[in-house]
């Protein structure tokens, strides 16, 4: 079988499996402590370094305010601490929240206070930062609030050409002598920053945006937490150039009950995701069927076009069948379908902290919304509770995630999830560069030989091998395959030829 990808093309194969599931396994490979060399609470995701390592952030907690960390752990548990952000008012920030691979293979991210400020306003704006594998840290910006931002609090983006962008969920240029209401900015890998856009809320756009997404189109994508056309204030989607040309594509209206309202949702707590189909992909915290109980909707997944064409997927119904709340974004896998978690939710509960709600889910939904929940959360200290964060898919195929409390110690812990995935067969999932190099992952079948090859001119028909890129695989899962130097080489066609 011979399957062709074009160098610059990113792209997930789009394939839909519904039904029950069965057989998926929670392990624990590390559970945070409450101590300065482990500190706890890690809200935000992790991000697969090209060495096969996850990386990651624990933003800390009372009575350790200081240990919020940088750290790097195996797949099989073997945790490092990298960087440790120091004081309150350290001028390298202090509450990392999460991390992104950038093209030269360092990682970057944000802080959501601390940084160098002369104002008065408590710890600092926050800052943007680099981090070596190694754990060589770099600041490369602290934010002043007013004009330029304050408080990121979403992962990065790099875009295609190669700058970083990203969003503050407050600050900005006013015309009202607030404080702001967010900002999207610009940012290069050394520190050369520019502010793009300024949320001005209600009625006119969003506020306190989630985060952005790169579009096919070159354009950027996000949303924001609340603000919007709509009286109920229930946030928005927008859009926006990699010059600053901003749109609203769509505003929330809440939720159903009775009949009224569309039951769309309302508060995005996280950005999009691009599927593969060239849509987009989303949760938002609150909205949808309502819950006459709780007073409030528990949530919805949803799908949106770049036109602002808007669907809602799925409503979240609550414990103890359903999650509740989901705060973090979705993630594609290799299967085509999209897995995410909510914080709270499912058949088990804790006592005295949230019981009412359950400690949180990790569910699947197909593009089409077909819906399975994957597993609760609930032994504490057996699995830990409230996973707020989102998942990764390791080269191994198995998802990846934290929880923010639970495990032994109450502060946390990191998981992997295996799940019996049922992938399209040999067909290139994603196609990487870093730095020079090329990565080709692959969903394969066990006892295959996959042998990377290259061509220039599809039309030539003549096909070469990669030297070395060629693996036998003998349990079948996800590949990752490494085609060193094959960035900086002509630009042309890959295809794997697959064996027997």
């Amino acid at each position: 079988m011979k399957l062709l990808k074009r160098l610059t093309v990113v792209a997930m194969v789009c394939v839909v499996h519904g039904g029950k599931v069965s057989g998926q396994t929670l392990t624990i490979i590390h559970q945070f402590g409450d101590s300065v060399s482990n500190g706890p609470n890690s809200s935000s995701g992790l991000v697969q370094g090209s060495d096969g390592y996850f990386y990651g952030t624990a933003a800390g907690s009372y009575p350790f305010p200081t240990t919020s960390t940088v750290f790097r752990i195996s797949q099989t548990g073997s945790f490092t601490n990298l960087y440790y952000f120091s004081k309150l008012r350290n001028s390298n920030g202090t509450g990392p929240d999460g991390l992104m691979l950038g093209n030269d293979g360092n990682f970057y991210g944000t802080t959501v206070t601390g940084g160098n400020t002369n104002v008065d306003q408590g710890n600092g704006f926050g800052t943007v930062f680099r981090i070596s594998s190694n754990g060589v840290f770099t600041s490369l910006y602290s934010f002043s609030g007013v004009p330029d931002g304050a408080f990121p609090e979403a992962v990065l983006v790099q875009g295609k050409d190669g700058n970083f962008y990203g969003t503050t969920s407050a600050g900005g240029v006013t015309t009202n002598g607030e404080f702001g209401f967010g900002t999207i900015f610009r940012i290069s890998p050394s520190g050369t920053y520019t502010s793009l856009y300024s949320f001005l809320d209600y009625p006119k756009d969003g506020r306190s945006p989630n985060g952005l997404v790169q579009g096919s189109d070159g354009n950027f994508y996000g949303t924001a937490m609340t603000g919007g056309m709509n009286s109920c204030d229930c946030g928005t989607i927008f859009r926006i150039s990699p010059s600053g040309t901003y749109t609203t594509l769509y505003s929330f209206l809440g939720f159903t009950v009775s009949g009224f309202g569309n039951g769309d949702g309302s508060t995005p707590g996280a950005g999009l995701v691009l599927g593969s189909d060239g849509n987009f992909y989303g949760t938002t915290l609150f909205g949808g069927v309502f819950s006459f109980q709780r007073n409030v909707g528990y949530g919805t997944i949803f799908r949106i076009s770049p036109s602002g064409n808007y669907t809602s997927l799925y409503s979240f119904t609550g414990s103890p069948s359903d999650g509740i709340f989901p705060d973090a974004g979705l993630m594609q896998s290799s299967d085509g379908n999209l897995y995410g978690t909510t914080e709270y939710g499912g058949s088990n509960v804790l006592n005295g902290n949230c019981s009412c709600y359950g400690s949180g889910t990790v569910f699947r939904i197909s593009p089409a919304g077909s819906y399975t929940n994957l597993y609760l959360f609930g032994s504490f200290a057996g699995d830990g509770a409230e996973p707020n964060a989102g998942l990764v898919q390791g080269g191994d195929g198995n998802f990846y995630g934290t929880t923010t409390l639970g495990g032994i110690n109450n502060s946390g812990t990191v998981y992997r999830l295996s799940v019996p995935l049922n992938p399209p067969a040999n067909q290139i999932s994603s196609v990487q560069a870093n730095g020079n190099n090329l990565y080709f992952s692959i969903p394969s079948i066990a006892s295959e030989t996959y042998q990377l090859q290259f061509t220039p001119d599809l039309t030539s028909g003549i096909w070469s091998n990669v030297p070395n890129v060629s693996v036998t695989n003998s349990i079948g899962a996800m590949l990752t395959l490494t085609n060193f130097g094959g960035a900086a080489g002509p630009q042309g066609f890959y295809r794997f030829d697959i064996t027997p």
